[in-house]
């Protein structure tokens, strides 16, 4: 990441987990958190360290508000138990939570084209995509389920380690398509790029560690090695570097 915005990139990763870890946690002032966060979008009303955050961020960055208040949303759907019912409420909850952060860190790093937003959301969708399905029965023990009931039907509805290979694969192929169409506005950003491409590179190798796990063949978490990821991160970085 480039040296003047590292910061403000570790104040605005600062806000989105904060925010996340209190719905992650169950704490009782999320609520509070994210209306905190809706008043200083409207209003610019300041009354937590969130919002000082926030505040502080726009005196150099233009930051888009309206996405700030999907993420909230998102994180709204999560505390009030969410059933999702098709693949489209999916990439909606997907885009909320995850994809918005792509759109809020287009702000900070700055992009050519206003269609950027588009594809910064595209990454963060195939990333959250990609965490639902490492984190499947990790979720089914806390008693969530990311997984659309019609997906659950076309599929079967058996979660269960070494029963869930169709579905894994159908997700990871969907996750794959929202990486393809991310990764090609990354030329857009005018800084950060090489660190996106990391970023994405090692997230993405995820998928392919589940791959190589059997898709759910066994349970528990599918974590690629250190070495594999800076493997992975290396060789799209090198790979940019030498097409240019």
């Amino acid at each position: 990441m480039p040296r003047r915005l590292r910061a403000d990139v570790y104040l605005l990763y600062l806000v989105f987990r904060t925010l996340d870890d209190l719905v992650d946690e169950g704490d009782p002032a999320a609520p509070a958190a994210m209306t905190a966060v809706d008043a200083w979008c409207e209003a610019g009303t300041v009354t937590t360290r969130e919002t000082a955050v926030l505040a502080d961020l726009a005196r150099r960055h233009e930051l888009p508000r309206a996405a700030l208040q999907d993420f909230c949303a998102g994180m709204r759907d999560d505390l009030g138990g969410l059933h999702l019912q098709t693949e489209a409420d999916l990439e909606l909850y997907c885009y909320r939570v995850a994809g918005t952060v792509g759109v809020v860190m287009t702000a900070l790093l700055g992009s050519t084209s206003p269609v950027a937003d588009r594809y910064a959301g595209a990454l963060g969708i195939a990333m959250q995509r990609t965490n639902i399905l490492r984190d499947i029965d990790e979720d089914l023990a806390a008693g969530r389920c990311y997984v659309p009931q019609e997906t659950l039907e076309r599929f079967g509805d058996d979660l269960r380690p070494g029963h869930r290979a169709a579905l894994m694969r159908d997700g990871i192929a969907r996750a794959d398509a929202w990486f393809d169409e991310g990764l090609t506005g990354v030329t857009l950003l005018r800084g950060g790029r090489l660190a996106i491409r990391s970023a994405a590179a090692m997230y993405r190798e995820i998928l392919r560690q589940i791959e190589r796990e059997g898709h759910g063949a066994a349970p528990g978490r599918a974590v690629v090695p250190t070495r594999r990821k800076l493997l992975v991160a290396t060789r799209a970085t090198v790979l940019r570097r030498d097409r240019a």
